[in-house]
């Protein structure tokens, strides 16, 4: 796959987002708009606000462990929907129902360094795991995108515990960020979280 990304093309969201990157979710799904997107969240209220920074002051205004503060803009055929302190992209009772004929890869870190990266496929989770720990891959389709996975910066053995690994872990989010490029060939770059519209609303997020 030419052209595609590794861990480190994504030193800028530490740099410019670094927010964003203490506690996130970002998520891709084509053949949907923004706003069909949103509906079948069944998201309430819509507002419009330009790039990604903005999204995080309404995003922590909402206080409700139910509700969640999301963003969504188009790219192509494709939905980027990005969550401030959020999680409902990687909530498979919400995203699987989305993914019916569709594709929709998702990927988190919350504060306490808890990750998940989500490849959803026609109602279908074909693949999960934690970015900390990508030896143990889960889904229908748990080995399919070995080689991928390792391009993108991802070590797929096993790490003794007592070495040193912090140069790795701090690439993780940047491996995340470049196996969805290579999921989707949707690359994300500095001038679209800077200058794209969000359709931005507030989700419940399903429970049971």
């Amino acid at each position: 796959m030419t052209g595609m990304t590794t861990a480190t093309d994504y030193g800028w969201l530490k740099e410019r987002y670094a927010l964003l990157m203490e506690a996130y979710c970002v998520t891709l799904v084509r053949d949907i708009a923004p706003e069909e997107l949103l509906e079948e969240l069944g998201a309430d209220g819509r507002s419009r606000i330009v790039g990604v920074a903005g999204l995080s002051g309404p995003s922590y205004e909402v206080c409700a462990p139910s509700r969640l503060f999301v963003g969504a803009t188009a790219i192509g055929n494709w939905t980027l929907m990005v969550e401030f302190n959020g999680y409902l992209g990687i909530t498979d009772k919400a995203m699987l129902p989305v993914s019916r004929g569709r594709t929709a890869v998702s990927h988190f870190l919350n504060v306490n360094a808890v990750d998940r990266f989500c490849w959803y496929e026609n109602g279908d989770l074909r693949l999960h795991f934690e970015p900390l720990f990508a030896d143990a891959r889960y889904g229908s389709h748990p080995d399919e995108l070995l080689t991928e996975m390792r391009e993108s910066g991802f070590d797929l053995e096993e790490r003794e515990e007592d070495g040193d690994h912090d140069a790795y872990y701090a690439a993780l989010t940047g491996a995340s960020f470049a196996f969805a490029h290579r999921l989707t060939g949707i690359r994300l770059t500095p001038e679209l979280f800077a200058t794209n519209e969000f359709l931005c609303a507030v989700a419940p997020v399903p429970r049971g």
